[in-house]
């Protein structure tokens, strides 16, 4: 491992404390009693106060010190003088502990007491200190001139979510999209529970991939010997627990698809699904505008929010717009009645990709994506969808073309999907049956496995339901104001890491040469490697390539070193 010079020098400062007889990271309980928060909220003169948390910055005056220490909740201003700190003749934890051994990101807790300084900051005397971690690796701090320009700010997309870990420390506003994420969960359990709903939990290996129209992972259960899939929805699942006599139920559950990667797209993603008995779509929309509008109030303080350009209020009530209608108002076309050849022609004849592989639903679902979708801003129900989009849902009172379904857009997104659900057992086996006609035609996210288990369950009889399902991540990205889903998820997928330069066996000898002792003679260094002069060639060139090594030319003499 390759260390850069300022991890060279954080090892020995780790080395200089055990010198000491200090342990860089002791196993003992620190007795914290305050946060910096609480410091703030509740301060007093000369109050006692036990704080831990990471140095962020120094100013070294000498006999005295000011630092700013961060903990879970904000930052601190600390003052350490030489003479409180150590008040006897040795001044060891004062000029060497703290002054040249402890950098900035180390983990200390400090004892003190409070005091305010001459410019009115709230500050704590320190009158003793306690190392609890050495960092080994140099946070990247962003720095601020005099005109308040930032400079070596970290905002790589790509390393903040590789290292969000990193990104925490040094970026705070990122804490509080997280922090809004859980007051966001915290409200809604909040608001079921307090309807007498029932928190459960499903399987997330399923030997069905069912409940949506999505494709699976696959993974091996080896003592089975069977195929199962990761969840790709928990709706199933859930109606089971209906059938078993529960008025209510819901779950926040990790699904799994295989499936593309964009800014609103994560293969792993967290949704929640409630379904009530006794309901309907109609009662759904209204518990639905009532539940966000609460959880927005939560969240935020306010039913407005903010995304990107647009203002959006999840103040209830909604706008409700049939499917069949929206289509109309911004393509002129009506679906009603037509045949699949006719939405195929209807289409491509507005310039939407479509294929052979569509049936009707599919290629309704392209045109309101393509042509509808976004232009819904405020929160609008689109309802009463064909019954090819939505094999699972019941089929509408007044028209039995139609669904009783709703989706909820929001900037031109769908975040909630409901439906009166579908219990009649007879007509689930024909949707099945219809997705699978779909699935040997090529749609390779129509479910090509009927679910004969589901069906038994529905065959003793499900009582008249609705559900909904809410996706998370993206109604946190619309209260926060992130137009990437990447930036609400804690650990979002990425590519691997690119490793280093593949090497030949020449050059990684040559390499092995040069850590025993760098800075060898180029002579020196060839005639160690007993190469042939060919393949010495090759190999050095290779390795200036990569900018592992370069030979250092003084006059006559040439030595070759590590970069």
């Amino acid at each position: 491992m390759q260390l850069s010079e300022q991890e060279i020098i954080r090892r020995d400062k780790l080395n200089a404390l055990r010198e000491l007889g200090i342990n860089p990271y002791p196993a003992n309980l620190y007795p914290v009693d305050h946060t910096s928060k609480q410091v703030k909220e509740n301060f007093e003169e000369g109050k006692k106060v036990v704080v831990a948390g990471r140095i962020m910055s120094m100013r070294d005056q000498g006999k005295a010190c000011f630092a700013e220490l961060q903990d879970s909740e904000g930052r601190i201003q600390l003052y350490l003088n030489r003479d409180v700190i150590c008040p006897d003749e040795d001044k060891t934890l004062y000029n060497q502990v703290f002054r040249k051994l402890t950098d900035l990101g180390d983990f200390i807790g400090i004892e003190g007491e409070l005091f305010t300084t001459q410019v009115g900051a709230k500050c704590v005397r320190v009158s003793n200190f306690t190392f609890l971690s050495k960092t080994l690796r140099p946070l990247p701090l962003p720095k601020t001139d005099e005109e308040g320009k930032v400079f070596d700010a970290f905002v790589d997309p790509e390393l903040r979510y590789r290292m969000r870990y990193v990104d925490l420390v040094v970026n705070p506003q990122v804490k509080e999209v997280f922090m809004k994420r859980t007051k966001l969960f915290t409200a809604m359990r909040t608001f079921f529970n307090q309807a007498g709903y029932m928190e459960v939990e499903t399987p997330v290996l399923q030997s069905i991939p069912g409940g949506a129209a999505a494709r699976p992972f696959i993974t091996h259960h080896n003592s089975l010997d069977i195929p199962l899939y990761m969840r790709i929805a928990n709706e199933l699942y859930l109606k089971r627990l209906i059938v078993g006599g529960f008025d209510g139920v819901y779950e926040f559950s990790k699904n799994f698809r295989n499936e593309g990667m964009d800014r609103t797209h994560n293969p792993e993603f967290t949704a929640m699904e409630i379904y009530v008995a006794y309901k309907d779509y109609n009662w759904m929309m209204e518990f639905t505008e009532n539940l966000l509008e609460y959880c927005a109030t939560q969240v935020n303080g306010t039913t407005e929010a903010t995304f990107g350009e647009h203002k959006v209020n999840f103040k209830a009530p909604y706008a409700r717009v049939t499917m069949t209608d929206a289509i109309k108002q911004f393509t002129g076309f009506d679906i009603t009645g037509k045949t699949e050849a006719e939405l195929f022609e209807a289409a491509r004849g507005m310039g939407i990709d479509v294929n052979e592989t569509m049936g009707k639903g599919k290629l309704i679902d392209e045109i309101f994506g393509e042509k509808c979708e976004g232009n819904f801003i405020q929160p609008t129900f689109i309802t009463d969808y064909p019954k090819e989009m939505s094999p699972l849902c019941k089929s509408h009172r007044d028209n039995p073309d139609l669904t009783e379904r709703f989706e909820l857009m929001v900037c031109g997104k769908e975040i909630a999907n409901a439906y009166s659900e579908l219990n009649d057992p007879i007509d689930q086996r024909e949707r099945f049956e219809a997705q699978m006609a779909l699935a040997a035609k090529g749609d390779d996210e129509a479910n090509g496995i009927i679910d004969e288990d589901f069906l038994r369950a529905l065959e003793y009889g499900m009582p008249p339901t609705s559900g909904l399902g809410i996706g998370m991540d993206r109604l946190i990205m619309f209260l926060t104001n992130n137009a990437s889903i990447q930036e609400v998820l804690f650990f979002p997928q990425m590519r691997p890491e690119k490793k280093g330069p593949e090497l030949t066996e020449e050059e990684k000898l040559i390499i092995e040469l040069l850590k025993a002792e760098d800075n060898q003679p180029l002579a020196q260094l060839k005639e160690k490697s007993a190469l042939s002069g060919k393949k010495w060639d090759a190999a050095m060139k290779g390795l200036a390539k990569h900018g592992l090594t370069k030979v250092v030319v003084d006059g006559d003499n040439k030595t070759v070193v590590l970069n």
